[in-house]
């Protein structure tokens, strides 16, 4: 398949800057990938959707304030560094800017030597290796000296760091929010939980996989990034019982739909409780094995997570769904409006 497939045109206007000040007042497109039919509500609407017996499955990882602004020791030349995963005690994977001035050797302080950071390592996507030197907890001082990573379309500051995180985000570990989330407020997952239906949490922390462009002409040839995912045993339990059932299995965004899928793809659709790595990449033509309904924004074209929703849905259904969410001035990206994938077959 070619990349060109999943491009669309998106106004520039529909790009949601700033998180609305009601979480849940975010619109909702419902769309029924059976019928093809499309239904367009508000997101409150969501607990209509869901039947006593489900289980909603959400990420809890928690966005680390991983973007860091500090000065070259040898030159005083101005360095981003973006946290994106730990891989040793105080070794970091990272994207640097302008990466052609950090090779390995080179020292970048911040806040005036607060922290300071030695490049050990250069990597195949154009990522270092940085190893942290620092007094004290490393996530108190990264809480002084970072900002949240907000995704380079965006261009508004953000007034309150707490908007870009979920109300139930919780492992601190990631480099952007799994946006889906931000839709739900305390109150309505309590009213969902008082329908009866189940709510999980799992961990995903999100990193490279998720927001890295795929840069090969074509789909097949693109390697995703490792995520670091983490699932409890009494969540696998919980997600396996509903399963069992005949309960729906309805994910919280892509990162959810591809823990699930990678641990269920693992153990002949099954939900075991582990913690491991998945660079699983979900495009249509895969078979899901695990996840019945997804919530989800709506995604950059050509991205792996437009691939992903077309996968559950169909790519003609999807661009349908789109096309209309364009045409209905939906706001669109990480702070913009959700969609509601149905599950195929009704409880």
């Amino acid at each position: 398949m070619k990349i060109d497939e999943f491009d669309f045109d998106l106004p520039e206007e529909l790009i949601a800057q700033t998180p609305l000040k009601d979480r849940a007042a975010s619109r909702l497109l419902v769309v029924n990938p059976f019928t093809k039919e499309i239904e367009h509500h508000q997101f409150p609407h969501i607990v209509e959707e869901l039947n006593p017996g489900d289980c909603l499955v959400l990420n809890d990882t928690r966005v680390m304030p991983a973007r860091l602004f500090g000065v070259k020791e040898e030159t005083g030349a101005h360095i981003e560094v973006l946290l994106l995963k730990q891989i040793g005690e105080n070794r970091w994977e990272t994207l640097v800017r302008p990466a052609k001035r950090v090779k390995v050797g080179t020292t970048v302080s911040f806040g005036d030597g607060l922290m300071t950071a030695t490049c050990t390592n250069t990597l195949e996507h154009g990522g270092r290796v940085f190893e942290f030197h620092y007094d004290g907890i490393f996530y108190e001082v990264l809480d002084k000296l970072g900002e949240m990573p907000l995704p380079p379309y965006i261009h508004e500051k953000l007034e309150d760091k707490e908007r870009y995180q979920t109300v139930y985000a919780k492992e601190i570990g990631s480099a952007a929010a799994p946006t889906a989330g931000l839709h739900f407020t305390e109150e309505l997952l309590e009213k969902i939980r008082n329908k009866g239906v189940e709510i999980v949490f799992i961990t995903l922390h999100v990193g490279l996989g998720t927001f890295r462009p795929v840069t090969s002409d074509t789909i097949e040839e693109h390697k995703m990034h490792s995520e670091f995912y983490s699932i409890s045993d009494s969540a696998a339990e919980t997600i396996n019982r509903v399963k069992a059932r005949g309960g729906k299995v309805v994910a919280v965004g892509t990162t959810t739909t591809r823990t699930l899928e990678t641990v269920a793809s693992k153990y002949d659709g099954k939900i075991k409780g582990e913690q491991g790595w998945t660079d699983i990449f979900i495009y249509p033509g895969y078979e899901f094995k695990c996840i019945d309904g997804l919530i989800t924004n709506f995604h950059l074209p050509k991205s792996t997570l437009v691939m992903l929703v077309c996968a559950l849905a169909g790519k003609e259904t999807i661009f349908h769904a789109y096309s209309e969410a364009i045409k209905e001035r939906y706001r669109f990206f990480s702070f913009g409006d959700a969609m509601y994938i149905r599950p195929k077959k009704s409880n």
